[in-house]
């Protein structure tokens, strides 16, 4: 039965479900965006489209947390504590994402020694989180043989990665999995494949 967001019991309800803490740099320059999601690979990916190289994985830290309630306390408690080293979202990034007011400049090393006082409470953390990213991704990565399919037009398919719209999600959906070594080609049919082998895609 779907969460009725008007419907104070299901509210409480949801609020019960896990939930992280996020900590994701970017990669080239001093920069991080602090948040909570119950689903980070979503959040990261409504952020940019090419996440896995606009942000650090190797650098990406979860806190994971019994509720939601909890890990936006955790947040709201972090930015009071950056909020001298509050800055601009970059441009880049989706604004129609929102959470603009979340990026911090500067403050690296303060939220790792956060991270690792929130692990040392009992916190189960991931640091760095490429494995819980690629074990998230490597989860959704069954549904890519359908979705590709459904997804790619014959005519698509006969142009390079990346001409159209829907072939640009498509070759940072596949791009994202071959980043973090998820094997592509057993997932996919054999046209999508020979699609993406041939617009130069990441996987080797």
């Amino acid at each position: 039965m779907p969460i009725d967001p008007r419907d104070p019991a299901s509210v409480r309800t949801l609020s019960r479900h896990r939930c992280f803490v996020y900590v994701a740099p970017c990669a080239y320059e001093d920069l991080l965006k602090l948040g909570h999601s119950r689903d980070p690979l979503q959040r990261l990916q409504s952020l940019h489209r090419r996440w896995f190289e606009f942000f650090a994985p190797e650098r990406i830290a979860l806190v994971e947390t019994d509720t939601v309630r909890e890990a936006r306390a955790i947040e709201l408690a972090l930015q009071h504590e950056l909020a001298e080293w509050n800055a601009l979202a970059p441009l880049t990034v989706l604004r129609e994402a929102g959470g603009h007011g979340e990026w911090f400049r500067g403050a690296g090393a303060r939220l790792e020694d956060a991270v690792r006082a929130l692990e040392a409470q009992g916190h189960r953390v991931h640091a760095p989180a490429t494995d819980w990213l690629r074990a998230a991704l490597r989860a959704r990565s069954d549904l890519l043989h359908e979705w590709t399919n459904a997804a790619l037009t014959i005519d698509e398919l006969e142009l390079r990665a990346g001409t159209t719209p829907v072939q640009r999600v498509v070759r940072d959906a596949l791009d994202a999995c071959a980043a973090f070594d998820i094997a592509l080609e057993e997932r996919l049919p054999p046209a999508v494949w020979r699609w993406y082998r041939a617009g130069g895609g990441l996987a080797p």
